[in-house]
């Protein structure tokens, strides 16, 4: 019998995004604030997945020994470093989330039967890595508010409550969404970028948390004026919106995590989004707007 077991690990560690190839202009250019001297720190979490069968002490690894492996090979050496300076692999190319996932892998993975790593730099951004080459991806995390009203204008106000109960009402009602966004790319062998990452937030900005933002979505997007915004409803609009922009920057739209309150919540995977010309319609509308 198989399972997936997870180690929990942290560190603190400072880095700084620059390239001695690059003029300072051109640093600044595509890195922002991330390229001055002398650098900035972060308190990364680091999740560590393995695989294995469960052996007769009911275990697919003694986690103490997992624990101490992770410290020898990894923690002991990042926590209160300078990235850039610390591993060669970060002197080669830039000490990024994703970069630093994949390079992790590459630590442990001889020592360790790795499922994933997944590291966070902070709550909104973090990456993810599972052996595949340079394949890695790449969450972004933002918010928005607005309100909707569940109800289908083809249906009896006594079936809409019905199906919708509360959520049917007539002057609707509101939440502070949670949105994450996971692209998926090569990883860049010297930026250790799988895509400009100040180029795909102000996308996600522009493209979705603006338009959407203190809107009531229902008579605000014209998308759903005929189409019930629910979570899953709206996770589907978000990622046909921004599937082809991402592309464009050079990575591909992954998966769309909507988070509607703390109890409800739903994941779209980009494999799974039909081709719906009223969702391409409702994007010109917006980008006119």
């Amino acid at each position: 019998m198989g399972c997936t077991i997870l180690r929990r690990a942290r560190f603190s560690a400072s880095h700084r995004y620059w390239l001695s190839e690059w003029t300072p202009e051109e640093n600044e250019a595509r890195f922002g604030p991330t390229s001055r001297f002398p650098g900035h720190g972060h308190n990364y979490v680091l999740y560590v997945y393995m695989a294995g069968p469960v052996d007769d002490c009911g275990m697919v690894l003694n986690l103490s020994d997992v624990k101490h492996v992770i410290r020898r090979e990894v923690t002991s050496q990042l926590d209160y470093s300078f990235l850039n300076e610390v591993w060669p692999e970060f002197q080669a190319g830039l000490p990024t989330t994703e970069h630093m996932a994949l390079v992790i892998w590459q630590r442990l993975s001889p020592h360790l039967p790795l499922a994933r790593i997944q590291l966070y730099e902070n709550p909104e951004l973090w990456a993810e890595y599972e052996g595949n080459a340079m394949e890695a991806y790449l969450t972004v995390g933002t918010h928005f508010s607005a309100a909707h009203r569940l109800a289908r204008p083809d249906f009896s106000p006594e079936d809409n409550d019905r199906i919708y109960g509360k959520c049917a009402r007539p002057h609707g009602h509101g939440h502070n969404y949670g949105l994450e966004v996971t692209v998926r790319g090569q990883v860049n062998p010297r930026t250790g970028m799988l895509v400009d990452l100040v180029a795909l937030e102000k996308l996600v900005e522009d493209v979705v948390t603006e338009p959407l933002d203190h809107t009531f979505l229902n008579k605000d997007i014209p998308y759903f004026a005929d189409v019930v915004p629910t979570a899953e409803n709206i996770a589907l609009y978000i990622g046909q919106l921004l599937r082809q922009p991402i592309r464009d920057l050079g990575a591909e739209l992954h998966r769309i995590k909507l988070v509607e309150s703390p109890n409800n919540a739903c994941e779209v995977y980009a494999h799974d989004l039909p081709d719906v010309a009223a969702l391409e319609q409702a994007l010109a509308l917006t980008t006119q707007g």
